[in-house]
């Protein structure tokens, strides 16, 4: 079974090569960088000589192996010589990917007395008499922390604060192009809960919102549940709710498919992590009733005693309606639906066809999937990865800038269980009847609708239950 990767931007790099001005030079770099996989995105010439030119040639490859490989190949032809080559995602990284800018030039001494001393003295003095004003005078209106202690990073595992500020980065700037919403990365040299809590109450004065990301389970359960309670500010962990609220979202729109009810299916749950419990939590409020969760030991059921925590024995006495038992290949047999937030390569073509009729299969281990798309294809009537290169990409970024954009736009105190349902309503109605199949389950990334319209869910939600501080009739230019 085939699970190498094939070439991305991720390993995009830039080669200048110059070549001997001869017929036929370019035809054999193309070749040959064929012939090792690379995937050519773009030729360019840099200059020309005398009898030589210069071009920077673009390749995706699929790893930093295969760079290099791709780098020998090019080098090994006569009367090309590769004089440098440049790696593409850390040339977007250097210096960082976000900067702060202030919103009105400073250039007379007016300017300066109203933004700053004497006259921000008199804007202080209204906040401290009625904080309120802080949503409407300050970026509290509308900033959000992304916060994370770096264990638990995207398919990295435990990393450290340090090297996860790129990812921290990246999250600031999604909530930025797809929500508007200005966000902060903050990466705490700590992993002791209550430090973590206790730093975050200290610092949410000066923000809106707090995103929790990549905190190792079960710790980020602890954490976000006292934090929700200790402040009057949203917070959401999006490892955990931004997954669950996008699988919600492709589930409904795969069982229009398959014709297939909510409250029927048989739900397998492979991977009992932060984002495994939050997808059963959510899919469970939406009316699924016969879910079985499985992690490295099998099934987990009530009464079961090797490798569990108090988050596995919550699982296990709300899930497993018939206390079924065995390994992830027994219990995936006569499943309506799969859910894979594990490992790569844990289900096979054998355990496809031992699912219910017209299987739904949602492998979302990344880079590589629990069973990749080509191999369950012709096995499964929908299939659904976390990759940008296969179609239904489950993908938070769908969810987390229009649910906290909602929730900044009416002041919400919290995020709850009906805003998220409200949110995976709104991506899944993005497709409409006409336009859904098996290989269009969600929306785009990139669909600009999907933030605007989950925005306005979560806001209508926010609202309905009561969570909305901002009056309707309020302005932001009354003070």
């Amino acid at each position: 079974m085939s699970s190498k990767p094939t070439p991305n931007a991720s390993y995009s790099l830039t080669l200048r090569v110059k070549i001997q001005n001869t017929p036929g030079k370019l035809g054999e770099i193309t070749t040959a960088i064929g012939r090792v996989g690379g995937d050519i995105e773009g030729i360019d010439i840099v200059s020309v000589g005398k009898d030589f030119l210069i071009r920077d040639i673009t390749v995706n490859a699929a790893s930093e192996a295969h760079d290099e490989e791709i780098v020998q190949s090019v080098q090994s032809i006569d009367g090309v010589e590769v004089v440098h080559t440049s790696d593409r995602t850390f040339l977007m990284h250097l210096g960082g990917k976000i900067e702060t800018v202030s919103k009105m030039p400073l250039k007379t001494r007016s300017d300066l007395s109203m933004a700053y001393t004497p006259g921000v003295a008199r804007v202080c003095e209204a906040i401290a008499k009625d904080p309120e004003k802080a949503f409407t005078l300050t970026i509290k209106k509308n900033t959000v922390a992304v916060i994370s202690d770096g264990t638990a990073v995207l398919g990295l595992g435990d990393i450290g604060p340090l090297a996860a500020m790129p990812v921290m980065e990246g999250k600031c700037q999604l909530f930025k192009e797809f929500g508007g919403v200005d966000a902060f990365p903050i990466c705490l040299n700590t992993k002791d809960p209550h430090e973590i809590i206790e730093t975050i109450k200290n610092i949410a004065p000066g923000f809106g919102g707090i995103n929790l990301e990549d905190i190792s389970a079960p710790r980020c359960f602890e954490i976000e549940d006292r934090l929700k309670e200790e402040l009057d500010i949203p917070v959401f962990h999006d490892d955990q709710h931004g997954t669950a609220v996008v699988v919600l979202a492709a589930l409904l729109n795969a069982l229009k498919i398959t014709g297939k009810r909510m409250d029927e299916i048989r739900l397998v749950v492979n991977g009992v992590g932060a984002a495994g419990v939050a997808c059963t939590k959510i899919v469970m409020a939406a009316g699924v009733k016969n879910i079985v969760g499985c992690d490295q030991s099998g099934a987990l059921y009530a009464g079961r005693t090797e490798n569990m925590n108090w988050v596995k024995d919550w699982y296990a006495r709300n899930t497993n309606p018939n206390s079924e038992k065995g390994s992830i290949h027994d219990i995936i047999k006569g499943a309506d639906v799969f859910f894979g937030l594990s490992a790569p390569g844990v289900i096979n073509e054998n355990d496809l066809k031992n699912m219910a009729k017209d299987p739904i299969v949602f492998a979302m281990a990344n880079p590589v999937p629990e069973i990749m798309p080509e191999n369950a294809a012709g096995l499964v009537a929908v299939m659904a990865t976390g990759r940008s290169d296969y179609p239904n990409q489950i993908n938070n970024v769908l969810c987390f800038p229009g649910i906290f954009r909602g929730a900044l736009n009416c002041r919400a105190s919290r995020i709850n269980e009906e805003m998220k349902l409200a949110a995976a309503n709104a991506i899944a109605e993005i497709i409409t009847e006409n336009e859904l199949y098996a290989d269009y389950i969600i929306p785009s990334v990139f669909d600009r609708r999907v933030g605007e319209a989950v925005a306005a869910k979560v806001e209508e939600a926010a609202y309905a239950t009561g969570v909305a501080r901002r009056k309707r009739t309020d302005s932001d230019s009354e003070f």
